[in-house]
This record gives structure tokens, sequence and C-alpha cells, in this order.
């Protein structure tokens, strides 16, 4: 999967940066045709300013599905500092049977349970295909809690690992992976998980996430650079060099 801008960066960091609908459209063409399967998408206003909006958001899929049949599209929930868990998650309600990201420990903030367990059952009833986010041991915790409650349907749960920070923060390591998805894998042992990493090892990081039976996210939002420090021209040119790493195998 490529997530091609994140809700933060400009076109100051990168000139190449997708962010009009248009833009996002183009870049997920380019990427499926170098071997993605899917886009994590993200969508700004028209000041450039992150922003979740059911009407953009129906925009963007209605076009990809013209251009792109059938490629998997996942919408962001991403509160960025900007919006508040009832935000988020009536944004996913509007949206309908919609493949979304939504990190727990955003959806549970400040939130009394009864509010995050409903959330999580109307999901189900209307068919949204969730990815969990989360970030670290207790985020971890959280998720196999919930489960073990019955609250989150645990068979084949999709998961996102993040490992790291990005800038200013802290660098993703393969070591750090092989710990994180085996405290992932031995608390949700069905898990259907991917992962994300922040830093030049991004593609390191995900080969060792391969290799141990999970998914990669790959592109700008995470990371601009190649394994040798220079900075990608396009997101595309980042999913290729990852299909490269995993041996031309996406």
């Amino acid at each position: 999967m490529v997530a091609p801008n994140g809700a933060r960066m400009g076109r100051a960091d990168h000139p190449a940066l997708p962010l009009t609908i248009d833009e996002i459209v183009a870049c997920a063409r380019d990427c499926a045709a170098v071997g993605a399967g899917g886009m994590h998408a993200h969508l700004r206003d028209a000041k450039g300013a992150h922003v979740l909006d059911a009407g953009l958001y129906g925009e963007l899929l209605a076009e990809l599905a013209l251009q792109l049949p059938g490629f998997y599209v996942q919408i962001t929930t991403e509160a960025a500092g900007r919006y508040a868990p009832a935000a988020q998650r009536a944004l996913v309600a509007a949206m309908g049977p919609v493949a979304a990201s939504v990190a727990l420990r955003e959806i549970a903030a400040g939130e009394d349970r009864v509010v995050t367990e409903r959330f999580y059952r109307d999901c189900a009833a209307q068919g949204a295909d969730l990815q969990h986010i989360v970030y670290d041991k207790a985020d971890i915790d959280h998720l196999a809690e919930l489960v073990a409650s019955n609250a989150v349907a645990g068979d084949a749960i999709k998961v996102l690992l993040v490992l790291g920070r990005d800038a200013g923060g802290l660098p993703s390591t393969p070591a750090q992976v092989q710990i994180s998805a085996a405290y992932l894998t031995g608390l949700l042992p069905t898990a259907d998980w991917a992962l994300c990493a922040f830093g030049q090892a991004e593609t390191a990081c995900l080969v060792a996430a391969r290799d141990l039976g999970g998914k990669a996210r790959v592109g700008f939002e995470n990371n601009l650079r190649h394994p040798d420090g220079t900075i990608a021209a396009t997101n595309a040119a980042r999913v290729a060099a990852l299909v490269q790493a995993f041996g031309g195998r996406r």
C-alpha cells in the first residue's frame, strides 16, 4: 500500500507531494503501475490543511473507481490535532462500507468505553473495512483486550504497526520490527498485519516485516528517501524501489 502524502507535509517538503484529488488519482495510477496494491489516502482543504470531509472523500473514491477499477483505497481518520473522536467517527459513518484506518489511541481518547465499543459495532454493521493503527505495546494490549471482550471482531483483524516517529522523532530499525511484530502476533495470532516505518531505514524495515509475514505501507507520508539517502523523485519511485527490494514480488 502506498501512503503518498499524510496530514502534515506540504510542497515545501517535496514538490511532487500529491495534494489535490487529481494529483492523488494520478499518483495512484503511477504507483499501481509499478506494484502498489492499494492506497492510504489523506485529503486537504483549499488551504492545504488536513481535512476529514465525506464529500471530498466520496469524490476521490468515485474518480479512482473510474480510473483504477478494483484498486484498494483506504481513507484516513487521523486527528492530526484538528479533529476529536466524534468527528472521526462521523466520517466513517457517513462513508458507509468504506475501507478506513483508525488509530485506537485517537478514537478512544477521552471517550467512555461504551462509545468506543458502539463505534466498532456500527462499523461492523455497515461493512466498514477497518485497519487498526497501533504505535506501541500499550496500544497492542488495548486492542487485544477489546478483541478478547468481543468489542472488536478478532478473526483476520487488520492491524497497522507504526514504527518510529516523523521529523524530530525516533527512526525505525529492522530490529524493532522483529520485537514489535512478535509481540503483536503473540497477542493477535490471526492478525492481517502491516507495517509502516519512519526514516531512511524504511525499506529495510518493510523487508523485515515481509519476511515475518507482514504487509508493507510505503510512501512520502513516512519517508522521502531511498536507502542510499537520496530523495525519491515520486511516490512511485519509492514503491518501485520496495518491489525491487522484495525481489520483484509485491
